[in-house]
């Protein structure tokens, strides 16, 4: 056996155990999907048909529940995640070209990760920061007021 194989084995059997302890739960797929992703990073291609299985839904719905909500990552996040809010207020005082910064500067879109892995870039639809923005979010640290050079120095902190 590979160790890739011996990882998602336990990745596998992971998921299930989740699964299981949470199956009662009303609306059970939501909070299995939430907690797979807080403990594994992610939703993998291989959780699916394991949470399928318990909680007796097809694949296909799994799937499209993934796929609809945002919210849920199918590939492993960067090491640090830049959000950048959308919603009107922040668009009012330029949100938008600072998004089309960002993914300039970092050379991908909202929902990818930088090849080496260090940033994912988001967009969110509020911050709670409406009055300072456009407000970004890097890692767990909300900044109001973000200017293109603001945004340069946090990617350059946390690209490194």
């Amino acid at each position: 056996m590979t160790a890739v194989s011996d990882l998602t084995t336990v990745r596998v059997g992971r998921v299930r155990e989740i699964a299981t302890r949470l199956r009662e739960r009303r609306g059970a797929l939501l909070p299995i999907l939430h907690a797979v992703q807080a403990e594994l990073g992610h939703i993998d291609t291989v959780d699916l048909p394991v949470i399928a299985d318990v909680l007796n839904l097809s694949v296909a719905e799994v799937h499209g529940v993934v796929t609809f909500y945002k919210d849920f990552r199918r590939e492993p996040a960067g090491r640090a995640t830049v959000r950048i809010c959308q919603a009107e207020a922040c668009q009012a005082v330029g949100a938008r070209e600072l998004a089309d910064h960002a993914r300039q500067r970092l050379g991908v879109g909202f929902g990818e990760t930088t090849p080496d892995g260090a940033v994912s870039l988001d967009e969110v639809f509020c911050l709670g920061n409406c009055a300072l923005g456009p407000a970004v979010q890097v890692g767990e640290r909300l900044h109001g007021r973000v200017s293109r050079a603001r945004l340069d120095v946090l990617l350059g902190e946390v690209s490194r």
